[in-house]
């Protein structure tokens, strides 16, 4: 290096730790528009339906009177159709993705999968819908039922859980594959004492990301028929005999919070509004709920994991 390179050098490298703090600036403002506009909408979610929050409006009904008019319905459809999309696309989702990254041959059809898949996971969710509307309520003759409801938002959900797995099982360094064949393991022992639980942080980011797109999903749910107005329960999962489970609310009609704050909206009164701002409230708590309870279980698994 020449002596008059120096200050040549030198001032590349200033222009580009400035263009660095540039980069940085940017990128916390734009992650501080998001926060910004987020805690906003729930602020004004809080203080124009906080009035009607009571637990009274967890145990009734909806009612055509704004100030009887309860959630009961819809937050236990939104629980009973999400426990039907975990039970239906998370552990298909995530034996597809461990198939599709460690057993599937290198060739054109595995391509033409992973391409679709990969495509699926931005098609618009009126499109599931309609295939569900379709395939699950008039050819398999599951009707506008919980059953529905959750098969076909486990449908929409299916790609992210795929691709979150993939690229968490891509994530594990090579090393860890090599030590546990030169030791004489098997591919299905790797996989099930190496790949799954290394891996499985990141395949809880994917659930946490597909269950919380599903909670508030609309689209989906109007197009296989979900109530607007309902003002019973399905029949209770746990049954009265041996071996205690009840399979017939999988039948029953239903509603969820993102149909009953569309129906609450759609009316002209302000205590209608306020409901629905209640229930919007109650809706993002479930969810940053459900969202802690994953981040939680993933913090733990990650926590035993040793390197």
């Amino acid at each position: 290096m020449k002596a008059e390179d120096i200050p040549l050098i030198r001032k590349i490298i200033r222009r580009n730790k400035r263009l660095e703090l540039l980069f940085a600036v940017a990128g916390f403002l734009a992650l501080l528009v998001g926060v910004l506009t987020f805690v906003a909408l729930f602020a004004q979610m809080a203080v124009a339906g906080w009035e009607r929050i009571s637990p009274d409006f967890f145990t009734n009904f909806p009612s055509r009177r704004a100030g009887q008019a309860g959630i009961l319905s819809a937050w236990v459809g939104s629980l009973l159709v999400m426990l039907v999309t975990a039970v239906s696309a998370v552990p298909l989702g995530v034996a597809a993705g461990i198939y599709l990254e460690e057993y599937a041959p290198k060739n054109l059809f595995t391509d033409v999968i992973e391409i679709n898949v990969t495509n699926l996971a931005g098609v618009p969710s009126i499109v599931y819908g309609l295939l569900a509307l379709g395939v699950f309520v008039y050819t398999f003759g599951f009707g506008q039922s919980i059953l529905s409801a959750g098969l076909t938002l486990g449908l929409l959900i299916l790609p992210v859980v795929i691709v979150a797995t993939r690229e968490s099982i891509r994530s594990i360094p090579l090393h860890i594959r090599e030590a546990a064949y030169g030791l004489g393991a098997t591919r299905w022992q790797v996989t099930r004492d190496h790949i799954v639980p290394y891996s499985l942080p990141g395949i809880m980011t994917g659930v946490i990301i597909g269950m919380s797109r599903a909670i508030g999903e609309t689209a989906p749910i109007i197009t296989i028929g979900a109530l607007t107005f309902i003002a019973f329960l399905p029949e209770s999962p746990i049954g009265p005999e041996f071996p205690w489970l009840n399979f017939e609310w999988l039948k029953s009609g239903f509603t969820v919070m993102p149909i009953q704050m569309f129906n609450w909206t759609s009316r002209p009164e302000e205590a209608f509004q306020q409901n629905a701002a209640a229930a919007g409230f109650i809706l993002v708590l479930m969810t940053l709920a459900m969202n802690a309870v994953s981040i939680w279980i993933r913090y733990h698994v990650r926590k035993d994991i040793k390197w």
